[in-house]
């Protein structure tokens, strides 16, 4: 999945769906504070509340964040732009840090029929088991899937 900050003119579609992945920049983890994930996450249902996105499932990592969504008429790199600043300023707030929190860019891949996006879900449901984080599909309590996968 290519970073956007290195396909310039990359031309996003609307209510196109995308699987994003963005990182975060400190290697301490800092999304493995519960109250921090947490935090994303309400930017995360904060963008389907404002009609920037229809999220579809998501993951908060320690270290980054996998989210799959269906854009509603915002532009892919104003939405992640969005996301990433006002969950930075958020954290900053609850840390009293300053400094960057997200890695510039993000990887992106557009999945192209219902299959695929069943099957992105899927990955991304089960990316905290890859990780040692969790035993079970579901038994993360920083991951969502509209489907019963």
């Amino acid at each position: 999945m290519p970073s956007s900050a290195a396909t310039p003119g990359r031309c996003a579609l609307p209510h196109a769906c995308y699987v994003v992945i963005s990182f975060s920049t400190r290697q301490c983890a800092l999304l493995a504070h519960s109250a921090h994930a947490q935090e994303v996450v309400r930017w995360l249902r904060t963008s389907d509340a404002e009609k920037r996105t229809e999220s579809l499932a998501w993951v908060v990592m320690p270290d980054c964040v996998h989210w799959l969504f269906r854009l509603r008429g915002h532009r892919l790199s104003t939405v992640i732009r969005t996301l990433k600043s006002r969950s930075a300023r958020a954290l900053h707030e609850r840390t009293a840090s300053r400094g960057r929190i997200w890695q510039p860019g993000y990887h992106d891949q557009r999945p192209l029929d219902e299959r695929q996006l069943l099957a992105c879900a899927t990955y991304i449901l089960s990316t905290p088991m890859r990780a040692g984080l969790a035993s079970g599909l579901h038994g993360y309590p920083f991951a969502w899937c509209r489907w019963p996968v």
